[in-house]
């Protein structure tokens, strides 16, 4: 197997960092976080440094997603409870999203 793997490299055919690239890029349509991506690709023998390189987002942009996976599955308005925001939370956590990406958007907001 592993020979037919280096074979397919060797003439172009296989890539991991196409496979990288395509496999964020469908994870991300499907609202998941950096957190989980990681480990996904991680789990599918993918190197830390190319999951890095193709995971390095600005903050802002993966705040942006939480919100906007927490809005599509709850609505804009903001938990009105304690547990109501909890189970969002845990949500946003199961979707990969770090703990100060759903903190900043409790905090702030996201009207």
């Amino acid at each position: 197997m592993q020979a037919v793997v280096a074979e397919l490299a060797r003439e172009g055919l296989q890539s991991d960092d196409r496979f990288t690239e395509s496999y964020v890029h469908n994870r991300l349509a499907k609202g998941l976080g950096p957190l989980r991506i990681a480990l996904e690709l991680r789990e599918r023998g993918i190197d830390a440094e190319l999951t890095t390189l193709h995971l390095d987002r600005p903050a802002e942009e993966w705040l942006e997603r939480a919100t906007e996976v927490r809005q599509k599955r709850f609505g804009r308005r903001q938990p009105a409870t304690f547990r109501e925001q909890a189970r969002q939370s845990r949500f946003l956590q199961q979707r990969g999203f770090s703990g100060d990406h759903i903190r900043q958007i409790f905090k702030t907001g996201d009207e």
